[in-house]
């Protein structure tokens, strides 16, 4: 969503850079830049310029002229002031001591309030609780009904009955209690715009169930009309927290970069994909260094906790190290890499990624059809890849539904992979072996066996590379992966 804004930041950065000082007119002249990039990206005007104006009367003070690099001391003040204006610090939710806990969510209808809402009953789950989805949206055709297949899928009850949504929220507060659920998440009906009838209805529940969190959802994709739908609901219902959706698509962005300081309610969960545990905290420290192009790496080390489990991720790392590394357990690692999200998204994540890669759409069915691969070997061909030979190839090929160049590339991949591996962790245990000598053996030993000023070969081997010419090895890529390899390899 803010690719746009990051090469601007980093081009901005760039250039401020290569400067040994910065004068003020050059800081006058990147706060410009700064400020039209932030309303292309459709940031609120006050926001933007109560922005510039914080970054201006740091910027030029002695906080930057009297630091030993002024152009990291700006990229400082920018980081700092972004975060600011994304919330400052990450929401906190409480529960109330006496159980259940009430979410109310509101918001306009599309926006995805009851998907959202089974993704924060998943995300309640995850911490150990045990919600209620209620279902108050009467109005829709069918929300209920799309409500209860959610409530499957993730394995927590709904609520609902056909009376009126003040009623079936308030009998769902009983509900709760009778069956011992401890948080309970109210869907309340939309509207494809705010009228006074949806003010009204939210009101009344908001009244009869007195929740401890309201939560306005919005879709991200809107842009700045995001921001006048929160001050709206703000004024009805006094809000607890925005809930952001689509954050992952591809529109301008300004709505995360304008709720808080304008509606002055922070973003509590921002929704990042299509499946029900793609809700997370938000968190804008760390929004702000993707924007500015530094990655997200916190994120991403609690994305891989989640996803990989401790002592298998250790015994995969020790059976690699030692050579021992299958297909198997190749397959394992690829699917456990799936679970913390899409390619893209994840080195999205990465610092000092190169733009061209960080914005290239890298296709997930390119990992479907490495698996596809390995599921088509046998047991024995996964646990011993050199006895695929020619014939068995052709096999594969034929069932993975791929061709047998593709097959080929992997297993050659694969065997690089096993040999560098293996060679790595050789050198720690002759490291090892080393110390244990001591001083004494130290000059004793063979002679040379590589001539002076030569390079070791194999026996029978003849010079391929030039001479004079370093010989270059093929990266270690995935089928698919090879656009990305060259873009790295160029930049």
């Amino acid at each position: 969503m803010f690719e746009g804004l990051t090469d601007t930041f980093e081009g901005i950065f760039g250039r401020l850079s290569r400067k040994g000082k910065l004068s003020e007119a050059d800081v006058d002249e990147a706060l410009r830049e700064i400020r039209l990039a932030l309303l292309e990206a459709d940031v609120n005007v006050r926001v933007v310029k109560a922005l510039r104006n914080r970054i201006k009367e740091r910027a030029v003070g002695e906080e930057v002229h009297n630091s030993l690099n002024p152009a990291q001391q700006v990229v400082k003040i920018v980081n700092e002031e972004l975060t600011q204006s994304l919330g400052g610090e990450s929401f906190t939710l409480k529960y109330n001591p006496k159980p259940p806990t009430v979410v109310m969510m509101a918001g306009l209808q599309g926006s995805g309030k009851t998907t959202t809402s089974a993704k924060l009953a998943k995300w309640f789950k995850a911490q150990g609780r045990n919600p209620l989805l209620v279902g108050a949206d009467l109005q829709r055709p069918a929300a209920v009904q799309q409500l209860q297949t959610l409530g499957e899928q993730i394995g927590v009850p709904v609520f609902s009955d056909p009376s009126n949504p003040i009623e079936v929220a308030r009998k769902s507060i009983e509900e709760a209690k009778a069956t011992g659920r401890d948080v309970v998440i109210i869907d309340t009906a939309g509207r494809l715009a705010i009228d006074e009838a949806l003010m009204e209805e939210v009101r009344q529940i908001a009244q009869a169930t007195v929740p401890d969190y309201i939560f306005l959802v919005v879709d991200a994709m809107t842009g700045n009309d995001a921001v006048t739908v929160a001050e709206s609901f703000n004024t009805s219902l006094e809000l607890d927290g925005v809930i952001l959706t689509k954050l992952d698509g591809d529109a301008r962005g300004g709505a995360a970069l304008s709720v808080k300081e304008v509606v002055g309610k922070p973003i509590a969960f921002a929704a990042t994909g299509e499946k029900l545990d793609a809700l997370e905290i938000f968190h804008p420290d760390r929004m702000a260094s993707r924007i500015l192009g530094m990655g997200d790496v916190l994120s991403l080390i609690e994305k891989a906790e989640q996803a990989f489990e401790k002592d298998e991720a250790e015994a995969a790392a020790q059976a690699m190290m030692e050579g021992r590394f299958t297909f198997d357990d190749f397959l394992d690692q690829m699917q456990q890499l799936k679970k913390m999200g899409s390619l893209s998204s994840l080195i999205g994540m990465l610092p000092g990624i190169p733009k061209e890669v960080r914005n290239m759409e890298i296709d997930d069915k390119e990992i479907g059809k490495v698996e596809a691969i390995i599921h088509s070997m046998t047991a024995a061909e996964r646990m011993e890849p050199k006895l695929i030979d020619s014939s068995r190839k052709k096999r594969i090929a034929k069932g993975s539904g791929t061709d047998q160049v593709q097959v080929d590339n992997l297993v050659n991949q694969f065997d690089e992979m096993q040999k560098m591996m293996k060679k790595l962790g050789g050198m720690g245990t002759k490291k090892a072996k080393r110390n244990k000598k001591g001083k004494g053996s130290k000059g004793k030993g063979g002679g040379r066996v590589t001539p002076k000023g030569g390079a070791a070969q194999l026996p029978g081997s003849s010079r391929v590379t030039p001479k004079g010419t370093k010989a270059r090895k093929s990266p270690l890529m995935l089928p698919g992966m090879d656009r990305v390899a060259d873009i790295v390899e160029d930049d």
